[in-house]
């Protein structure tokens, strides 16, 4: 069970903060109720106890698991619907399930897709609000401030962004020039060695002899 203090995430609107748990009569009816502070977007949300695994609930990640968000937030994008209602409703229902790895697939999709076509008014909005729920979790995970998160999430996603052709290039270049001064080194240094061989037979023996 949650008890104050827990950091937990709600679904759809991000990580927060446990701040109070008290029994609330509601239609009649005695529950116990866990009121929840999210602060990026400065709300307050009352979950019945009894009922916050149904609803989502969780705590937030372990840094173990921001390690696997960060491959998310990197790898190459996944196809979605180019249909722009059906992408929509795709990456909503994405955000909805309160997975924090279906969350960074939305974020990582919407930043590729900005980058290369740009995004419609609607998935812009959706861009901002997606990344401001990924990084009110890795605020708590990473015990960072909520503008350190942020940045920390940019960060990622411009590296992850980067085009992997450029990398590749700029590998080939290296070895192909090492290549080239190795070839030329090892011939100068055989013909260096060869002429000091032939130069100085007598004082090698006469070092041996000593």
């Amino acid at each position: 069970m949650y008890k104050v203090g827990d950091k937990v995430v709600y679904p759809h609107h991000g990580a927060g903060t446990v701040v109070k748990r008290e029994k609330k009569e509601v239609l009649g009816e005695k529950r116990e109720y866990l009121t929840i502070k999210i602060l990026h977007n400065d709300m307050t949300v009352n979950v019945p106890a009894d009922n916050a695994e149904r609803v989502g609930l969780r705590k937030v990640i372990d840094e173990e698991a921001v390690k696997k968000v960060v491959k998310y937030l990197t790898s190459g994008g996944t196809e979605m619907p180019k249909n722009w209602n059906r992408r929509f409703k795709h990456n909503r229902d994405k955000m909805k399930t309160g997975d924090i790895y279906e969350l960074a697939e939305v974020v990582r999709n919407l930043a590729l897709r900005d980058g290369e076509k740009g995004l419609s008014t609607g998935e812009k909005q959706m861009y901002v609000k997606a990344k401001k729920i990924l990084a009110s979790e890795l605020m708590y995970a990473k015990n960072m401030s909520e503008d350190e998160a942020l940045e920390w999430l940019e960060e990622t996603l411009t590296e992850g962004a980067k085009p992997k052709a450029a990398r590749t290039t700029a590998a080939k270049k290296t070895p192909t020039a090492t290549t080239s001064a190795a070839a030329k080194k090892p011939a100068a240094t055989a013909k260096k060695t060869t002429a000091a061989a032939a130069k100085k037979p007598a004082t090698r023996k006469t070092t041996a002899r000593a």
